[in-house]
């Protein structure tokens, strides 16, 4: 367990977002060090941390996988590999583009979802169940309480708009098991003249980010959100749990099992991030200044996963930017391109997602198996509105662009079905070209592996629903 073996590495370390410790390989004086008041902190150092993380996460998993019966996982794709068994495929021809999907309106005993009432009724339970117990995992019936308390605030100024930014902590009830401390760490901006009902953005950030300093070029998003008199509000992911299996017996999930080892059905990360979105709602609810029920939620690769899987399990999340978000996300298991469902069973990456997932990356199962697939966890949002969005296929091509616009459009049944416009068509669009008309959008921008260029049209898109 992390924080008995090295307590004052360890517990540190799980709540340092993985970008971090890419950065810190290039300059780890400027970034570990600084946050360990440690200048001889180094390369080498900060290696042998990752080293003991990851032996921890091997470990996890082999318990898991001994829990589950299973010997060998088969490896997921690598790019890097000399196999060519282990390359990712990106040709459509041998993307298994014919591959059977469940279809989202018909029930697990072959019945014909045939009104709104029988998907409210009958199919959506089912589907929730199931990506529960074997995909993403259950939540606990008593999770400790949140509180939130304010850490700073202050009035400053955005683009030469007066706007004040509050950041956040909130602290989870741990008298049931002092020796886990889970505080979230979030942060709100909002247009200073703005005094009540305010739509707002809620972002999966890698860290929390200060606006008035941004890293790339143009307008921050949080701009472009205060402009149109909205909040904009970030919550970081690894202060709800750690973002590797080395931390499943800490964080939220370690709390709740009280320092014990993950059941096969138990929730993964994806859910506890999503958890964690949903506890910075209830923290809205009780501020007159936000409406809590025009809250949009966003998420970029793994984030954009997490954003997916929050907005379907809560239904009070009114929106969802959901981009770049891949296997696990928007792209459907079925797929034979990029990323693939063998990526997300290894020890890597496995604690995103319920125990029970393993299995289907072990024969005899296998993806076809899954009960579901993600164009069912996208109809989970119907019918509030839901943007997925994508890169260039030379930046994106790892999480599978046509894959989760196929994904989107094998959704758009549901929406129909609510009285809601789909995507209006199974033909890809061309990059560049949005479809953006129904509660249902896709778009595949010029850039990379990231939201920016969509932002405006996320947002244009949310306001209609809200304005």
């Amino acid at each position: 367990m992390c924080i008995r073996d090295s307590p004052d590495t360890m517990k540190k370390i799980n709540y340092i977002p993985a970008i971090i410790l890419f950065v810190a390989l290039i300059d780890p004086t400027a970034c570990l060090g600084q946050f360990y008041g440690n200048k001889k902190f180094n390369r080498d150092s900060l290696l042998r941390v990752m080293d003991s993380l990851n032996k921890l996460s091997v470990a996890d998993h082999a318990q898991m996988t001994g829990q589950l019966g299973i010997h060998t996982v088969r490896p997921g794709r690598d790019p890097n590999s000399s196999d060519p068994d282990r390359q990712p495929n990106y040709d459509e021809l041998k993307a298994n583009p014919y591959c059977f999907y469940p279809d989202a309106l018909t029930t697990f005993d072959g019945k014909k979802v045939k009104n709104a009432g029988m998907w409210r009724k009958t199919r959506r339970p089912e589907l929730v169940k199931a990506f529960e117990e074997e995909i993403y995992g259950r939540i606990p019936d008593h999770v400790p309480a949140v509180h939130w308390k304010t850490v700073r605030e202050e009035k400053t100024n955005l683009g030469g708009i007066p706007v004040v930014i509050r950041q956040l902590l909130g602290i989870v009830d741990n008298s049931d098991y002092p020796e886990i401390v889970v505080e979230i760490q979030a942060q709100i901006i909002w247009p200073e003249n703005c005094l009540e009902n305010m739509p707002v953005v809620l972002e999966f950030s890698w860290m929390m980010t200060d606006p008035r300093h941004p890293f790339g070029e143009g307008k921050p998003w949080q701009q472009l959100v205060v402009e149109r008199g909205w909040a904009a509000a970030q919550i970081v992911p690894t202060s709800v749990q750690a973002d590797g299996g080395y931390g499943l017996r800490e964080g939220i999930i370690g709390l709740c099992n009280k320092g014990q080892y993950r059941k096969p059905c138990d929730w993964g990360s994806l859910r506890a991030w999503g958890w964690g979105a949903s506890r910075m709602i209830d923290y809205l609810q009780a501020d007159d200044r936000f409406d809590a029920t025009k809250v949009a939620v966003e998420g970029v690769s793994r984030y954009g996963k997490a954003a997916l899987v929050a907005m379907a399990f809560d239904e009070r999340i009114a929106a969802g930017f959901i981009c770049s978000s891949g296997k696990g996300g928007a792209a459907g298991w079925r797929r034979d391109c990029g990323e693939s469902l063998g990526n997300l069973a290894s020890d890597g990456e496995y604690h995103w997602m319920a125990g029970n997932f393993i299995k289907y990356g072990a024969d005899p199962l296998n993806e076809d198996d899954l009960p579901v697939d993600q164009h069912e966890l996208i109809a989970l949002c119907a019918p509030r509105p839901c943007f997925i969005s994508a890169g260039s296929f030379e930046a994106d091509k790892w999480v599978d662009i046509a894959g989760m616009f196929i994904a989107a459009s094998k959704a758009s049944p549901v929406y129909e079905l609510l009285g809601r416009k789909g995507l209006g068509t199974d033909i890809l669009p061309v990059q560049g070209f949005g479809l953006l008309d129904g509660e249902l959008a896709y778009r595949q921008h010029h850039g990379g592996h990231e939201a920016g260029p969509n932002w405006p049209y996320f947002l244009d898109f949310f306001s209609r629903y809200i304005d």
